[in-house]
């Protein structure tokens, strides 16, 4: 949510009343996050978020925000993309697809206790079985075949021992890709990035998901396993946090309950996790595209997980017994 195109204020202006969203008020760039240009926009009728999209194409954003729509449809609290009088939810901004879309309430938790893990795990697994009536389809772009593309472009800037991690582990997903098991798990529409900071919390309550813009059909249990290698764990060292943990699984449970096979394959699941964060980490930092207030993040935190989750596998069995 870098800015890499600049908005003239008198074209978002144009857009909101196009839109039928009043008159703009005030316009902010928001300078988290790699991927798209996103500006907070307010108007006296209320307050949104203007996204220009810099990697997906039009043909790839209905997938996206047509699930936004179904979702909320389904009772999620997700950003509703706004609509003009044709009923398009996808515009044009500075040439680019765009899309406006209602700002949720409240803010990030960025220290989240077990309470907080506990509400996310029982909002993902409503959002899952939401989206199981989604008629739409498209893969996990940041999924196992970006992966084996990935790994050739950032070897050369890796240490012998980074190169060997990385190829080792991307040879185990691959026969876990292609096990029996693994294509039994459930799978669906899933968010693939709801970290801390795409989730809003209102007072004590969490009040929505956003950024669904790496969503994708993937397993379940990956998304679960996104989730708790970021809620769920000590930041500085990448070690999973067992209360926190046991609370998102549970509350998960509670709401759609893990098949034998999810349980048994979680620990893989989180190196998977691990494995398409930190490649997707060295790719931005390796390989960064030009951008007013971008940040991107340090690969070597998501290599540490990953070694951790080699070494340490963490099993919801063992903690719940």
């Amino acid at each position: 949510m870098a800015v890499f195109t600049e908005v003239p204020p008198d074209e978002a202006a144009g857009l909101l009343k196009q839109l039928n969203l009043g008159n703009l008020q005030s316009m902010q760039g928001i300078n988290s996050g790699i991927e798209n240009t996103n500006y907070f926009v307010s108007t006296e009728r209320g307050d949104y978020v203007l996204t220009l999209f810099e990697r997906l194409s039009f043909e790839q954003l209905p997938f996206y925000l047509n699930l936004m729509r179904h979702l909320a449809g389904h009772g999620i609290p997700v950003p509703a993309p706004q609509a003009d009088a044709q009923g398009n939810i996808l515009h044009t901004v500075q040439g680019k697809p765009a899309a406006v879309v209602t700002r949720l309430k409240g803010r990030n938790q960025l220290a989240p206790q077990v309470a907080d893990c506990a509400q996310v795990g029982a909002m993902l697994a409503r959002m899952h079985m939401a989206g199981q009536d989604y008629a739409e389809q498209q893969p996990n772009l940041r999924g196992l075949t970006w992966w084996v593309e990935t790994v050739p472009v950032v070897k050369p800037h890796l240490t012998p021992e980074q190169t060997e991690l990385i190829e080792s582990e991307l040879r185990f997903q691959q026969e876990l890709a292609a096990s029996t098991e693994y294509q039994s798990l459930p799978s669906g529409p899933v968010h693939a990035d709801l970290f801390r900071d795409n989730v809003m919390f209102d007072g004590p309550s969490l009040s929505g998901f956003f950024d669904f813009y790496f969503a994708g059909c993937d397993t379940f249990g990956f998304d679960i396993a996104v989730c708790l290698n970021d809620w769920c764990i000590d930041l500085s060292t990448g070690a999973l946090d067992e209360a926190r943990a046991q609370a998102f699984v549970s509350a998960y449970n509670a709401v759609r309950p893990l098949t034998e096979v999810e349980q048994r394959l979680l620990p893989s699941l989180l190196r998977s996790a691990a494995m398409r964060f930190w490649l997707s980490r060295l790719w931005d930092f390796h390989l960064p595209r030009d951008a007013a207030m971008l940040q991107p993040h340090d690969p070597a935190h998501f290599e540490r997980v990953l070694t951790l989750r080699r070494n340490q596998p963490w099993s919801w069995q063992r903690a719940a017994a």
